[in-house]
């Protein structure tokens, strides 16, 4: 993976690349809090050996791209759709299949509504067609139960690397399906490689939480007119099953694959699923 800092849309992102250029790019976004290394190096290294041209980056307050102070973030969803896009314009790609997850996949969403011409097709991983709010009560919504495991976490101190590591690792079993084994181990030296390499831990974790949603879309999905893909988890506890078949349903020829005995997570048992999935999905130019 070749990582980077470019300008784009008045920030400093940092991205990384793995593969030729020639290659059918993908485009991974990442969701909320979320820097570029939660794709991890195997995920990517294997759709890049499928002959794909692979780009991750670090959102603004994440990762080593430009940072706020906490609790202040001066950009809302908009600007990280914008920003995406000028990734694209930064790397002289003049389109991309785009793979969301979770938030990132809200921003795919937007940034296919916004600029059709840079999105060759989409994947939608453990996401909805609309911010939680109460013109959607059809959708399905993090149970309270779930809230409360989440608030259960105290706030760790962000310069103690063990602390901040004890925290994450608490957000991500809650995440994780039940039915599953929780890998910690594992995650806890994901989790380390991020502290690792975050500039500003508190900022990362609560600014996206802070920024406005940027308005409605869901009415808007009948206009996509590239071939989507929608990944979901059946045991998601934070964007629950029931959002993915609203997406499938109301985004034209969207293809749903579920994923069995998955959360709001992309765990290393589902690879051999997913992976196939993607590289069929981004086969042309």
């Amino acid at each position: 993976m070749r990582n980077e800092i470019v300008h784009a849309n008045g920030v400093d992102l940092c991205v990384g690349t793995l593969g030729d250029r020639p290659d059918p790019a993908i485009l991974l976004i990442m969701g909320s809090s979320a820097s570029m290394d939660w794709w991890e190096d195997e995920l990517c290294e294997r759709l890049a050996a499928g002959s794909r041209f692979v780009v991750r980056y670090d959102h603004r307050d994440t990762g080593q791209s430009t940072t706020y102070a906490p609790g202040a973030p001066p950009y809302g969803l908009r600007d990280l759709v914008a920003d995406a896009s000028a990734l694209l314009d930064a790397l002289r790609l003049s389109r991309a299949h785009v793979v969301g997850m979770s938030l990132g996949g809200a921003i795919a969403q937007l940034l296919a509504l916004d600029h059709p011409g840079r999105v060759a097709s989409l994947a939608l991983i453990s996401t909805g067609p609309s911010a939680p709010g109460p013109d959607d009560r059809d959708l399905p919504a993090m149970s309270d139960e779930t809230g409360a495991q989440f608030a259960a976490a105290r706030e760790p101190d962000w310069s103690d690397r063990a602390a901040v590591v004890d925290y994450l690792t608490h957000l991500a079993r809650v995440s994780a399906a039940r039915s599953r084994p929780f890998d910690e181990a594992a995650f806890r030296r994901l989790a380390g490689r991020v502290f690792d390499r975050t500039v500003n831990m508190a900022s990362t974790i609560k600014n996206h939480n802070a920024i406005e949603g940027g308005g409605r879309w869901r009415e808007r999905l009948g206009e996509l007119d590239v071939p989507t893909l929608v990944l979901h988890g059946t045991e998601d506890p934070v964007v629950p099953y029931g959002n993915a078949l609203a997406l499938a349903r109301e985004i034209p020829g969207a293809r749903l694959l579920t994923l069995e005995r998955t959360g709001h997570e992309l765990p290393r048992a589902v690879w051999d699923v997913v992976v196939p999935a993607l590289l069929e999905q981004t086969a042309t130019r």
